[in-house]
């Protein structure tokens, strides 16, 4: 059986690996990015100069045909899904690559489409300027690269995880950098007002020049083409030679056509990543799931879930059935230099039962922030900022719906490094017991770093 996988990031490459490890089916990967899978969280890194290209590639390229995963560099131009072949761009010509088809159509028994997301552009004046881009894809990084030469300020619009990344990209070259937010306050769509706040402070700690309620009205170019200014909401005009769009991504569905599978946003998968199309797979950024699990959504861009999308489909494509199931939500992420990570329910703008208990560290960027539910008292969520827990012992109090007197009592349990850092469950305990009239304590620390020591060797 032929199985071919469009799109070489986490989920396709995940894809196939999983295929090659479970079946000795014949293997094609068509990408026209690169020639080989590099890590797309990356990127920022490489422009920082903390890594290399070739760093970021997790195999040698020697690694493919050694596994007989046949890698092909070409954009596939049309999907005839009634004859099961890809017709790929004649015009397209990579420069160095060592895998260019001599075939420009490919015929498949099985079709997995990764072809992941696009940035998202709403018709501003000016957005299709030189010397405006965005942050996704490996030649945006060239394209960034290409035009920091001499240049004296960006103006990056959108907030969000990409949008930061850019920010501190030029902020490691010393570029002045202007974000426009149209939000009230950081990421407050996603994030709890107190964290939002957080976040904006280290925007602002770090000399970045952060707009709040303020959307980009047009960017303005010269004579040439190029990229000089953008005028702003407010009224305000921001002279800049680099425009950084970062308002979001959308699957990277449009150019399919009108014989593409079904879709809505993205394309509609079943919970065993099947398509409205017999023999024909989605996963990754362009899925969207038509009945997500609880607490999830149907549309995911995130790097964990695509690789496990990969894993699953790997063997439904090969005869063996299993529904995909990404568990309980969790994510994390750096906002400059400080970490974030969120376990469970946490919502910018809880329902009346989801009660907060929220601890602060004034003097340091730090919070903790647990989430219970009020009548069952179980606990739904950890958000954490500069201070980290550990993720298995986060998603056992999770699945088991552990009461908050029963989270609280154990929270050293969840500290990262128990030995080397400090817990700040105190706080957290001082805030339940003024909420709840109670006098909870915890239990003695020492002793559950005994036990958790003892679950560990246990588990290995």
């Amino acid at each position: 059986m032929k199985i071919v996988i469009i799109g070489n990031g986490i989920s396709g490459i995940t894809a196939a690996r999983t295929i090659r490890k479970i079946s000795d089916h014949e293997i094609t990967v068509i990408s026209k990015e690169t020639d080989y899978f590099f890590s797309r969280t990356a990127l920022m890194y490489i422009y920082m100069g903390h890594m290399r290209f070739e760093d970021t590639k997790p195999y040698e390229d020697w690694f493919w045909s050694k596994n007989r995963i046949k890698l092909v560099r070409a954009r596939v131009e049309h999907i005839d899904l009634s004859s099961k072949e890809l017709h790929l761009d004649p015009g397209f010509k990579p420069a160095q690559t060592e895998h260019v088809p001599t075939d420009k159509t490919i015929t498949y028994d099985k079709l997995i489409l990764a072809v992941g997301s696009a940035p998202n552009k709403f018709g501003w004046p000016g957005q299709d300027l030189e010397g405006v881009g965005g942050l996704y894809s490996y030649s945006d990084l060239e394209y960034i690269e290409q035009h920091s030469t001499h240049l004296k300020r960006a103006v990056i619009v959108g907030g969000g995880l990409i949008g930061i990344e850019l920010a501190e990209m030029f902020h490691s070259r010393k570029i002045p950098v202007t974000m426009l937010v149209r939000e009230e306050s950081y990421w407050d769509m996603v994030l709890p007002p107190e964290e939002s706040d957080m976040v904006g402070h280290q925007i602002i700690k770090n000399h970045i020049d952060l707009r709040l309620s303020t959307e980009l009205k047009e960017i303005i170019g010269d004579d040439s083409g190029k990229a000089t200014a953008v005028t702003t909401s407010r009224g305000d005009r921001i002279d800049c030679q680099f425009v950084g769009l970062t308002a979001g991504v959308h699957p990277n569905v449009k150019w399919l056509g009108e014989s593409a599978p079904e879709i809505d946003r993205g394309i509609l998968v079943n919970d065993y990543l099947e398509t409205s199309i017999e023999d024909v797979y989605a996963i990754g950024d362009c899925a969207q799931l038509r009945s997500p699990k609880a607490g999830r959504r149907s549309i995911e861009a995130v790097w964990y879930t695509g690789r496990m999308m990969g894993e699953t489909v790997a063997h439904t494509a090969c005869g063996n059935r299993i529904s995909y199931d990404p568990g309980l939500w969790f994510n994390s992420a750096k906002f400059m230099d400080m970490e974030y990570q969120v376990y469970g329910e946490v919502l910018a703008n809880p329902p009346e039962h989801h009660i907060s208990l929220f601890w602060q560290n004034e003097e340091k960027d730090q919070s903790i922030r647990l989430i219970y539910d009020r009548d069952s008292s179980s606990i739904l969520g950890f958000n954490l900022m500069g201070v980290r827990f550990r993720q298995e012992v986060c998603e056992q109090w999770l699945t088991e719906q552990s009461s908050i007197e029963e989270v609280l009592k154990a929270l050293p349990l969840a500290n990262f490094d128990p030995e080397f850092s400090k817990t700040h469950h105190a706080g957290l305990i001082d805030q339940y017991n003024s909420l709840t009239g109670k006098s909870l304590t915890t239990k003695n620390k020492r002793r559950y770093n005994q036990v958790f020591s003892f679950l560990k060797k246990q588990k290995a």
